[in-house]
């Protein structure tokens, strides 16, 4: 089965209200899906999604993004074993943009550095500059021994 989407609605209020879903994607086809943990809230990811992943993951439960990089869709975790199950779906008022509270499989890591969120980097300001402060540590898996290590290749 696939799903598919209506045009969203000209009316503001029928666009605001309860009932069709009606992604409004942007010149490139894309939806913003905001990923947080539905256990504690913490801010997992930030990624986009067309019509086809996010008709793959109301249809299947397990978050589907479009990867710009590849240019293909992609299911999130099939590599690492981390796969997200998406415990709920929210949608903001302009329903251009999606928060999915998730369950994240495997080693409970979302980063493909093998950190559990990809914000662990705090941006400060140092003498006039501008710097990326690595707060977050630890790392759930080896990157390299679950993609490769490219640098390599």
């Amino acid at each position: 089965m696939t799903i598919t989407f209506e045009p969203p609605p000209a009316d503001k209020g029928a666009l605001e209200a309860e009932g069709a879903f009606t992604p409004k994607f942007d010149a490139n086809g894309l939806v913003t899906a905001v990923v947080t943990d539905a256990r504690d809230g913490e801010l997992l990811m930030v990624a986009h999604m067309d019509a086809e992943a996010l008709g793959l993951t109301l249809e299947s439960g397990i978050a589907h993004y479009f990867s710009r990089s590849r240019n293909k869709i992609w299911k999130k975790g099939e590599t690492s074993g981390n796969l997200q199950h998406v415990r709920e779906m929210r949608v903001d008022c302009d329903q251009d943009a999606v928060w999915l509270k998730v369950e994240v499989a495997g080693h409970d890591a979302t980063c493909h550095t093998g950190r559990r969120s990809c914000f662990y980097r705090r941006a400060t300001l140092a003498g006039g500059e501008a710097r990326l402060e690595i707060v977050d540590h630890d790392r759930h898996f080896d990157p390299d021994a679950v993609y490769g290590d490219a640098s390599k290749g």
